[in-house]
């Protein structure tokens, strides 16, 4: 008697998880991408200065950190001159650079402008990096993260830092952000 419930049961479970799949709807599939938007590149400008008390550049060692900063954020037509260095082949505790770019904004009537698709991209500026050398970047993450970051067209921003001068402290500090990029450039995390 037993045995004879329990297939009833099972019979009955079947029919009803079968009439379930049936009337269920497929879920909707999640695009893989988010739809584009239209904006147009745009010049800025900026004379930026840094102070660190924990980390010093070189002049040129500075002026291609930046370059590669800006690179990696999406800017094009990237111009860095050095500013406000001694010029000495030695770390300095100050260094400068002046820059000249073309950053993506978004734009409301892409018919009067140029305008190109865009989408955001995640971008994290110490991602694939060394952790010490990662930490000793602390007071410019910090710095590029007031002055750099606003620039840009960005969402989603993340930013922690422990900066601690004359100290390094490994995996305090982080700076990622959603930044909007051209549609046809390369993925910031392949950069």
């Amino acid at each position: 008697m037993r045995s004879q419930t329990f297939v009833a049961l099972a019979a009955v479970a079947a029919s009803l998880t079968a009439n379930a799949l049936a009337r269920a709807q497929p879920a909707a599939p999640i695009p893989p991408w988010t739809p584009s938007l239209e904006a147009v590149w745009t010049p800025k400008e900026l004379v930026f200065q840094y102070v660190g008390f924990t980390t010093k550049y070189t002049c040129e060692g500075f002026q291609q950190k930046m370059k590669g900063v800006l690179t990696m954020l999406g800017a094009r037509d990237v111009q860095v001159r050095i500013a406000g260095c001694l010029g000495a082949p030695a770390p300095e505790t100050v260094t400068g650079v002046h820059v000249k770019m073309n950053v993506l904004q978004p734009v409301a009537d892409a018919a009067k402008h140029e305008a190109v698709p865009a989408l955001w991209q995640p971008v994290d500026l110490l991602a694939r990096r060394d952790p010490v050398d990662a930490a000793a970047d602390c007071e410019l993450i910090e710095q590029i993260k007031q002055k750099v970051l606003p620039l840009f067209t960005t969402r989603n921003v993340q930013y922690s830092s422990a900066c601690a001068g004359r100290q390094l402290l490994l995996g305090g500090t982080k700076l990622k952000a959603d930044v909007l990029m051209p549609e046809h450039a390369p993925s910031a995390a392949a950069r």
